[in-house]
């Protein structure tokens, strides 16, 4: 007999960028009563549809879904900006008796949702200026080597070429006097008021969804990536240093309209940094050993998903 659950459900759909995410949330939604809560930092974008394959006005009819198109690229939005509209948003939600399914592939976020935050010092425009500055003239290796030197805890779960990231960790090393690493060892997770049930699309072969990467690539420059980021850069009041356009893709046709790329080159760095940006998604994953893992390669894999909610869904 199954246990009956202290506190209300709510399930996390993780998984690596084309890992299917968005089509198992549906499916689910279609046989379940749901809302979905995007858990995705550039999905919250207005203007930007085709770099961040958002769902499309049909699919988001299907099931209500939240914190999409939410902001303007011009804005930044935070881990605990998401951390306190994803708490508002799954009461909101399981109080009109559906369960909430927080989806995307985030994973800073859904960090942030299971273990709080940290009282890290807040941005500082002319710190980070500077760092861009120096980022641009020195390179970002230089910057992840000084890091080493000064934060090696941060610095060795950064990719060297993770630019925004690298730069924050130094930014808070300037602001606050300590090492990143150090204020986040002082934290403790705060109880959330429901029970997460984490489920992972992860591929049994990452050679094919390192093929699929570089299909879904290929398809948002046939749908006009390239249009969209120029028409972004048209408005005169964005900026390559901007979180909006820092996402992968946009950050490559930038500087491919900056002329630092031709297409092909383009095209190139663009699956390139997508293929990285899923290597870092799977470590952040393999570092959740409470997690279900389902194969997103697998056909079957939305109704596996399914199965799994059900289960956990009559222990209410």
């Amino acid at each position: 007999m199954n246990a009956v659950r202290a506190k209300p459900l709510a399930v996390a759909i993780m998984g690596p960028t084309a890992s299917g995410k968005t089509a198992a949330a549906l499916e689910i939604a279609s046989r379940i009563p749901c809302e979905i809560i995007s858990v995705d930092s550039a999905l919250v974008y207005r203007g930007m549809d085709i770099g961040t394959a958002k769902p499309s006005a049909a699919e988001r009819a299907q099931a209500p879904h939240h914190l999409i198109d939410i902001l303007d690229p011009a804005d930044a939005y935070s881990a605990m900006q998401f951390r306190q509209d994803a708490l508002r948003l799954v009461a909101d939600i399981q109080r009109r008796g559906r369960l909430p399914l927080l989806v995307g592939g985030t994973m800073l976020y859904f960090k942030a949702l299971r273990e709080g935050l940290d009282e890290l010092p807040q941005a500082d425009p002319q710190v980070r200026a500077r760092l861009d500055q120096e980022a641009a003239r020195d390179g970002v290796p230089a910057l992840h080597a000084r890091l080493a030197t000064l934060d090696p805890a941060s610095a060795a779960r950064l990719h060297p070429t993770d630019s925004q990231r690298i730069q924050r960790a130094l930014e808070i090393i300037e602001l606050s006097g300590q090492p990143m690493s150090a204020l986040l060892a002082q934290r403790s997770a705060p109880e959330l008021p429901f029970e997460l049930l984490p489920l992972a699309l992860e591929p049994s072969d990452r050679a094919v969804l390192h093929q699929r990467v570089a299909a879904r690539f290929d398809s948002m420059l046939a749908g006009g990536l390239i249009d969209e980021v120029a028409a972004l850069r048209a408005r005169g009041d964005l900026h390559a240093g901007l979180p909006s356009m820092r996402c992968v893709g946009y950050r490559q046709v930038w500087s491919y309209l900056d002329g630092a790329d031709d297409r092909a080159g383009m095209r190139e760095k663009g699956i390139a940094a997508t293929r990285q940006l899923v290597k870092r998604q799977l470590t952040w994953l393999r570092a959740l050993p409470q997690r279900q893992t389902f194969d997103c390669l697998a056909p079957d894999a939305p109704a596996r998903l399914l199965q799994a909610i059900d289960i956990a869904w009559k222990q209410e």
